[in-house]
């Protein structure tokens, strides 16, 4: 299985590159999920991108296959991004989209004021670019120390999505993820998204950008997303009726579609990577 060493730790990744012969050299998008997830939540976009493109998927630090780190490991922005950066170099990609959610999404506003000469574009979804905007569902150390991660899994699963957005198996399927991830990466993601506030560093990002917007999410409003629309410039903003955070898994194809047209418009010939010389 293909694993990336990094510190304390090994990434778990996979390449998907169903691309046709005649694509040439296609450029690549590198996943990153958020809090309490892996890189199963991009299962249903991979379809609809993988004809133009080689897909990257990984499991962040602490989640699915990859090391989760010690009790003295320093969980920063700069450190995810390291980790995102070595990820898609091990898959051959020098420069290459960057589509994250949740955390995920804060990290590619991240990526794109710090290393934007490596992106090609950016989507975040569902994401913020300052703690301290989210509604309800903040202290989520509290609901685990006192009713226990399961109790704590079936709320999360009421913030993602509402009632009937999932068929029952992918609905179990999830609720088992939070039930029996690690709560203790999960937390610290959580906590490392409210404590970040990106928002005087928006205006330097030149990459196009598009924001996913739920118009229900408890931890990330609409507005806060229109405001981080009004920062970057030429940002654009797609919001999607009857979702809450768990719009990447809720409104996949509807997701995936959007940004298909989003890069075939910006960018109507993907770019291919230059050679990587080891």
């Amino acid at each position: 299985m293909p694993f990336v060493n990094a510190r304390e730790g090994r990434l778990y990744y996979e390449v998907h590159d169903l691309t046709a012969p005649w694509v040439g050299n296609p450029a690549t998008i590198v996943f990153h999920h958020g809090a309490a997830a892996n890189l199963h939540l991009w299962n249903e976009w991979l379809p609809h991108l993988c004809p133009g493109y080689r897909l990257v998927v990984f499991d962040a630090r602490g989640c699915g296959r990859t090391t989760v780190p010690g009790a003295g490991f320093e969980w920063s922005l700069e450190q995810l991004a390291a980790d995102a950066l070595d990820i898609a170099l091990a898959a051959g990609a020098n420069r290459f989209h960057f589509i994250g959610e949740g955390l995920g999404g804060t990290l590619g506003l991240h990526l794109a004021v710090k290393y934007g000469d490596r992106l090609l574009s950016l989507t975040a979804a569902n994401c913020s670019a300052r703690g301290g905007v989210a509604g309800e569902g903040t202290d989520w150390r509290r609901l685990i120390e006192e009713q226990g991660q399961q109790a704590w899994a079936e709320r999360m699963m009421a913030w993602r999505f509402f009632p009937g957005a999932l068929p029952p198996a992918q609905q179990e399927w999830w609720l088992r993820q939070h039930a029996s991830c690690n709560a203790h990466a999960a937390l610290v993601m959580h906590d490392l998204a409210a404590a970040t506030d990106l928002t005087p560093y928006l205006r330097e990002i030149r990459v196009p950008t598009l924001l996913l917007c739920p118009d229900a999410s408890p931890f990330v409003p609409a507005s806060h997303l229109a405001e981080i629309q009004g920062a970057i410039p030429g940002a654009e903003l797609q919001v999607f009726a009857h979702a809450r955070h768990g719009l990447p898994v809720s409104h996949a194809s509807a997701c995936a579609q959007t940004v298909s047209t989003f890069l075939a418009r910006h960018l109507a010939r993907p770019k291919a990577d230059l050679p990587i010389v080891i």
